[in-house]
């Protein structure tokens, strides 16, 4: 088989089905205030692709979703130095593209997906062009913060591989990152271990988390420490280190933790290669398992209106990016275009679909008088969001 051309549809099908998925969700506060209020690196990508796109979702959310594809491309490539096997490393994309925490940096205006691809750049360059490497290393202090946990990382591995250019250049910029950004370690201790665990199993979802973290022990043990290894295992212990004390912004690290799946896939196939048949049912049916698991977090995470039936739709983990796109289409029907709401986020998450702040109706979640008409938006057979409009002037 080649599993060359089967990556390549395997990329094309993913990015169909994301780009279709953008037509499934709105935009959040979050990132209607990236959008409008800020100024700041996200704020002028997303400004960029509108324009060249159009002020829709699809524009909204193109580069993060081809920065992800970059990053499938990325992970194939590194992985030839871990993987030797064409089935191996599509095995590896595969299990990436399809954890949770994946599909939602590929979608949502977040860091996350940037933090993926410049780090990976990085170890792609690294090997390939030591000199080109150092240079995107230096430029990524002033990117973004997280990157420390890059640079501590790369001290260790330094020390391990007796680098000594690296070791004191890392931990340059490891300093100059702490000086120049901090570190916030004030408030009362307070324990957020389990909350930390609990993120990461989303991330992952809980099954995969649990064999991942595992195969990061395994390589500790007794195994093969590269580069894409310390990075992982740096991140991922010092923020669980650190959820001892406070409550992390968890997505600071899970960029350096999830670029490791290749690992994963290795000690797997490790264990069960290593094995005569009769043998390897259990490590089969393991395998069937965490597959089957990690489809069905897929598939709850895209096809979860459904959710409505079951879930308060506050618990709805999808909540905030509902409701705003359909209730400007309702609006829009009864040529309502200029409209004052009670609720100031959801005023500037119809922004960006064109209605604007004006005095002639008034939307609330309460019926202000006789004429308020009431618009409910439906999930399947379940109400997402209930409001009432009213028209203050004649």
């Amino acid at each position: 088989m080649n599993y060359r051309v089967v990556i390549a549809l395997f990329i094309l099908i993913d990015f169909i089905f994301l780009s279709f998925y953008t037509t499934q969700i709105s935009i959040s506060y979050r990132e209607a205030k990236i959008y409008f209020l800020n100024d700041d690196f996200l704020h002028n990508i997303i400004h960029f692709s509108t324009y060249i796109f159009g002020q829709n979702d699809f524009g909204l959310r193109i580069v993060f979703i081809f920065l992800h594809f970059l990053n499938l491309i990325l992970i194939y490539n590194l992985s030839k130095s871990i993987l030797k096997k064409d089935s191996d490393r599509f095995l590896s994309i595969l299990i990436y593209a399809l954890l949770p925490g994946v599909n939602s940096s590929a979608l949502i205006i977040s860091e996350a997906n940037i933090i993926i691809f410049l780090t990976l750049i990085f170890i792609y360059l690294f090997f390939k062009f030591r000199k080109l490497s150092f240079v995107l290393l230096t430029l990524l202090l002033f990117i973004d913060n997280s990157f420390a946990i890059l640079f501590l990382s790369l001290f260790f591995y330094s020390s391990h591989k007796r680098d000594k250019f690296l070791f004191f250049y890392s931990f340059l910029l490891f300093t100059i990152s702490i000086y120049v950004f901090g570190f916030d370690t004030g408030g009362k201790p307070k324990g957020f271990f389990l909350d930390t665990l609990g993120v990461y199993s989303a991330i992952f979802s809980p099954f995969i988390f649990i064999y991942f973290f595992y195969s990061i022990y395994r390589v500790l043990i007794k195994g093969d420490k590269n580069l894409l290894w310390f990075i992982t295992f740096t991140a991922l212990v010092f923020s669980l280190i650190l959820s001892f004390r406070q409550k992390l912004n968890i997505a600071d690290f899970a960029p350096f933790v999830v670029i490791a799946i290749p690992i994963m896939v290795k000690v797997f196939l490790s264990s069960y290669r290593v094995r005569i048949k009769k043998f390897r049912k259990h490590y089969y049916y393991m395998f069937l398992f965490l597959i089957f698991t990690l489809s069905i977090n897929f598939t709850i995470m895209f096809y979860n209106k459904p959710l409505y039936n079951i879930l308060y739709k506050e618990k709805h983990f999808a909540y905030k990016f509902h409701n705003a796109k359909e209730l400007v289409s309702i609006l829009k029907l009864s040529n309502v275009n200029r409209v004052n709401f009670d609720d100031k986020r959801m005023a500037l998450r119809v922004k960006f679909y064109g209605i604007e702040s004006g005095n002639e109706y008034r939307i609330s979640s309460f019926a202000i008088n006789s004429n308020s008409k009431k618009v409910s938006i439906f999930h399947t057979t379940k109400i997402g969001e209930e409001f009432f409009v009213t028209k203050i002037h004649n």
